[in-house]
């Protein structure tokens, strides 16, 4: 009896042990599979953030991605400041934007979150001039634009954007077109493109600036409808001073459009899951299609100009 009592107490370390090795394994376990991927190339759901000024070819692409997997992109339209802000968050797979980020911030984000980012050009895209249907001015050189973004223009025109910080489309105008100038402070912020659009649609002295996949498409019926409450203005060439344009798709090809910019997605995945998996889409025939058939430029697609007579007025 003493003997078998000697071999319990001996062997409870043993045990106890065990069941502690037991345990601790099976937590790790569950931990594990906790942090693992739930997602992979072709199921699953991630979280996306898009700038608002690509919002119509944006969805575009979605619909279609979804169509023959079992995935689901989540996208929220923001300003392009937004963004770059959910480029620190976690949760956020992937952003698309009018611009590369720098290496600095590309540091920022492996230090923040340890994980590496990769970005490409997948399009390009135009800022749209608009205005109402009862205005005489509808060609404009890029001085009488920046006068008119400064109020100094000879009639008082009213700029109108899609909101009046952080987007892409008002960092372009300050970027490329005031360089150093400050916007007029009649300059009217809207919500979203479609608000520019229905704002200059009642405001016969007011003069709109959006992306072209906005208005720029002839065969979606939303877009042209857009086009019955506004009108698009065109701007000198930059090859001939005396042509005057709009962003057309050939128009930017050519780079003859003064207001051309990128669409660039940011993509942050640790592993090779949906993000990557939408990535290859964004660059692959189908999706280069679809921008080509948004009337946007592919960015890695070749693109065929046939000469044709075409009136822009």
């Amino acid at each position: 009896m003493r003997r078998f009592a000697r071999n319990i107490f001996y062997g409870l370390p043993l045990l106890v042990c065990i069941l502690l090795l037991w345990g601790n394994t099976a937590c790790n376990s569950r931990n594990s599979r906790k942090n693992e991927p739930t997602d992979t190339r072709k199921t699953g759901s991630i979280y996306i953030s898009a700038d608002e000024s690509f919002k119509p070819v944006i969805d575009s692409h979605i619909a279609v991605f979804e169509t023959d997997i079992s995935a689901r992109i989540h996208v929220q339209y923001k300003p392009e400041a937004a963004c770059l802000e959910d480029l620190l968050v976690d949760s956020i797979r992937m952003v698309i934007i009018a611009r590369t980020i720098s290496p600095e911030e590309k540091n920022l984000i492996l230090d923040s979150l340890h994980v590496a980012t990769s970005q490409m050009i997948m399009a390009y895209d135009a800022v749209a001039v608009i205005v109402n249907p009862a205005s005489t001015y509808t060609r404009f050189t890029m001085d009488d634009l920046k006068l008119v973004l400064t109020g100094k223009f000879k009639e008082n025109l009213i700029p109108v954007f899609d909101g009046l910080r952080a987007t892409s489309t008002i960092s372009f105008i300050i970027d490329s077109v005031l360089r150093g100038d400050s916007l007029t402070d009649k300059a009217v912020a809207a919500h979203t493109s479609e608000e520019v659009i229905d704002y200059v649609s009642k405001t016969p002295n007011a003069i709109g600036f959006i992306g072209v996949s906005w208005i720029g498409n002839p065969e979606d019926p939303k877009q042209e409808s857009f086009l019955t409450k506004v009108k698009l203005a065109m701007l000198q060439s930059k090859d001939d001073k005396n042509d005057f344009i709009k962003p057309w798709q050939a128009n930017i090809y050519a780079g003859r459009y003064p207001m051309i910019r990128k669409l660039v997605y940011i993509l942050k995945e640790t592993h090779n899951g949906l993000g990557h998996g939408f990535a290859d889409f964004l660059l692959g025939e189908r999706g280069q299609l679809i921008f080509k058939r948004a009337y946007l430029l592919p960015a890695k697609m070749q693109f065929n100009i046939r000469r044709a007579a075409v009136r822009e007025e």
